[in-house]
């Protein structure tokens, strides 16, 4: 294992934004360095010097696109005891994200062009990560009305993907109007597939382990029926749709048959629905309390073979941070939701790479280029190569350690992997031409915001 180190002879090393890394090895196995100037990749190739540089010795080292969330949430406005966008994004940045996707369901909701103008902004003055907004649905997530779409896609946030994620959209006639709103301007509903008449209490998955712990059960067809409505509606329409944390092998085919008549669907599947399984929930502990439930374990094997052959597009990590109060309590009464933006990219080496389902060229395809084209930002998810934006993730594959409290840099602790050994580390993590992680440690604030200044 190598542990970059940052060298140079002043010492304001995190402020030259001109960085030289040696012995990165690409996803296609060539061993390269590279050197990131003025915000791009200015140059790869072997034995590269630049002076003044700061220089990165990355041997060892899997060199990345930076990381792309589809699937987060940051809590800020409103929730800001859970989770804030600068919080947010330092977790980000630890787990080699350059740009996370944040949900809509803050307080206020982000239903209009004012609210994700703002999230954006704050996403600005942090510096740790790139924040797109994703608008609501409907509005306050009632599922009501439509909310401000075209107000939003038209903002300075240029909102293209738009979910009440947390709750569905469940009325099918609001569902069309939706992916025909968005499809003027070639947005993409993301959709929470539960239908809530068939989870009333809904407390894990619904099958014999929910019947001998005598808790009320959520079914896998509530979630596949969903979809089955759905992906028919964006056939009707024409429009994209995108199915957030897919958790069923039902799911999965639909999916599959979605596919291969030719609907516009793309689908994700979180990092903890391809490791953890039902089986957790006997412990009471409610860390492993997610909405949609942990499955069965013939579902998670489902979720891996699809994510591997492309039937599931993306990884998304639906980060949910909750203060300590709302997950220490009975199981009945605590929250959904599991932070997980530090811990991604290593339980995805666990349950896909070192299992042989993928390799790293996969790992890019699925954790960077395609939540970016999905998202439809632009600067983010490119290739390594001459010209391209300096957004990149430098990953230890050779690591190992027990994950800790120690490792999360978000405002809560709500991780299902707290003392689970898990492979690999982010050693460095570059958006904008700067670093935010190096050495596997964050670059403090205030370096950041100096940096954030100067590109103003």
């Amino acid at each position: 294992m190598t542990t970059p180190t940052p060298t140079t002879s002043k010492d304001t090393a995190v402020h030259n934004e001109t960085y030289l890394i040696r012995g990165a090895r690409l996803s296609s196995g060539d061993t390269t360095d590279l050197i990131l100037e003025n915000g791009v990749i200015a140059e790869l190739g072997n034995g590269l010097t630049r002076a003044g540089a700061t220089t990165v010795d990355a041997e060892g080292l899997i060199a990345l696109p930076g990381l792309v969330d589809l699937h987060t949430h940051l809590r800020e406005p409103g929730f800001e005891h859970s989770e804030t966008v600068l919080t947010g994004t330092r977790a980000a940045a630890s787990g080699g994200y350059t740009t996370v996707f944040a949900m809509a369901n803050t307080s206020p909701v982000a239903d209009t062009a004012g609210v994700v103008e703002q999230e954006l902004s704050l996403g600005e003055q942090a510096g740790y990560a790139r924040v797109q907004p994703i608008g609501a649905v409907t509005v306050g997530l009632a599922g009501e009305r439509l909310a401000e779409l075209g107000a939003m896609a038209e903002s300075r946030a240029k909102v293209r993907v738009f979910s009440d994620d947390g709750l569905c959209v469940s009325d099918p006639q609001l569902m069309r109007r939706a992916l025909e709103y968005v499809k003027a301007f070639d947005g993409v509903i993301a959709q929470h597939a539960q239908d809530p008449k068939l989870t009333p209490g809904a407390q894990m998955n619904e099958g014999s382990v929910s019947a001998e712990l005598g808790l009320t059960g959520w079914p896998a067809m509530a979630e596949e029926s969903i979809i089955a409505r759905d992906v028919l509606i964006a056939e009707h329409v024409g429009s994209r749709l995108h199915i957030c944390h897919l958790s069923t092998a039902g799911s999965v085919e639909v999916i599959r048959w979605a596919k291969a008549r030719g609907i516009n669907v793309t689908a994700e599947v979180t990092p903890h629905h391809l490791l953890l399984t039902e089986e957790l929930v006997r412990s009471y502990d409610a860390r492993y309390k997610v909405n949609p439930p942990l499955r069965r374990a013939e579902d998670v094997l489902a979720l891996r073979e699809a994510l591997a052959d492309g039937t599931i597009d993306i990884v998304a990590t639906d980060h949910a941070p909750h203060p300590a109060e709302a997950k220490e309590c009975a199981w009945a009464e605590a929250a959904n939701g599991m932070v997980g933006l530090e811990s991604a990219l290593s339980v995805v080496h666990e349950s896909m790479v070192e299992t042989g389902l993928i390799g790293w060229a996969d790992v890019e395809r699925v954790m960077s280029r395609t939540p970016a084209q999905i998202g439809r930002i632009s600067g983010q998810g490119l290739a390594i190569a001459v010209g391209n934006p300096a957004e990149i993730t430098l990953y230890d594959p050779a690591a190992r350690s027990d994950f800790a409290v120690a490792d999360l840099r978000g405002r809560s602790i709500n991780s299902p992997y707290l003392g689970t050994s898990l492979p690999g580390r982010v050693q460095a993590t570059f958006h904008r031409g700067y670093a935010t992680v190096l050495g596997g440690e964050l670059v403090p604030l205030e370096k950041i915001q100096e940096l954030v200044a100067s590109h103003a």
